[in-house]
């Protein structure tokens, strides 16, 4: 057996490792490059076009997004308002069904601290229970807008709903702004605040009677006051409160499933309950 010299053996040993670390380099694929979203790529149901920030901004303005609010993104793209309403103090969830966009927001939201606030997942908004929102935001388009809406509108009254460029058809949106600096294209935004439901009759003190039909967040009817109808005037809802007037009598109250109570003209109490 020949024997190798300490100085060779070891010149030896390290020529035959450095070549397995260069086998094992070529055999090894190069990372792929970070996904990068491209403008106008196709998605699930529409194609990709991010909000400016500028919008994202004013959409949160619109919603008067708090650190309280619990706001879920429909079509979160690369997560930049979900990210912006999480920095903002709120927990926000964004739901997207392209697997690299939700990679994509995640490691953005990591980026810029907010991972724990800001969360992602890939899924079907069609399929997806964000019943607990207390705020929602989507840049669709209009059909699927209207395929949103029946469930937007089965939500806690109060909910506040912003939407990018889109309306809601005959649902007629509580605010509208354009952005005019800083944003390319698609800078209108609609607000709506999902109203409680308050169409029927319902029983008030002393034998009266309310019959109320509604058109969203629009109401109208009568009051029977001895058996005598006199017409509601000027009511509308905002979430859960509601205001008319009846015979100049200015009610404002708070509908709370099939109780409604108040106050008339800032003073006395009203109290009105859904009639079975």
């Amino acid at each position: 057996m020949m024997k190798l010299r300490p100085s060779l053996l070891a010149a030896a040993i390290f020529a035959s490792a450095s070549a397995l670390c260069v086998q094992a380099m070529a055999q090894t694929p190069a990372p792929a490059p970070t996904y990068q979203p491209s403008e106008g790529q196709a998605g699930k149901d529409v194609i990709w076009i991010p909000t400016s920030q500028v919008l994202v901004d004013r959409m949160l303005e619109m919603a008067k997004l708090t650190p309280q609010d619990r706001l879920v993104d429909l079509g979160s793209g690369d997560g930049r308002l979900v990210i912006t309403a999480a920095k903002r103090g709120a927990i926000a969830h964004g739901i997207e069904y392209n697997p690299d966009m939700v990679a994509l927001s995640k490691r953005a939201a990591q980026a810029e601290g907010v991972s724990e606030r800001a969360t992602f997942e890939k899924a079907d908004i069609f399929e997806s229970d964000f019943s607990n929102a207390t705020v929602v935001t989507l840049f669709l388009l209009p059909d699927l807008n209207l395929r949103l809406r029946p469930t937007l509108l089965a939500m806690k009254p109060g909910t506040r709903i912003v939407s990018n460029s889109f309306n809601m058809d005959d649902w007629e949106p509580d605010q509208t702004q354009q952005v005019t600096e800083g944003c390319r294209t698609y800078c209108q935004a609609y607000q709506w605040t999902v109203p409680a439901q308050v169409a029927g009759t319902w029983r008030m003190g002393n034998g009266q009677e309310l019959v109320l039909e509604q058109t969203f967040q629009k109401v109208k009817g009568t009051l029977r006051r001895g058996g005598q109808p006199f017409p509601v005037r000027d009511a509308r809802l905002d979430g859960a409160r509601i205001q008319f007037t009846v015979d100049g009598l200015r009610y404002a109250g708070e509908v709370k499933g099939g109780d409604m109570q108040g106050r008339v003209n800032g003073g006395s109490a009203w109290r009105a309950t859904r009639a079975q």
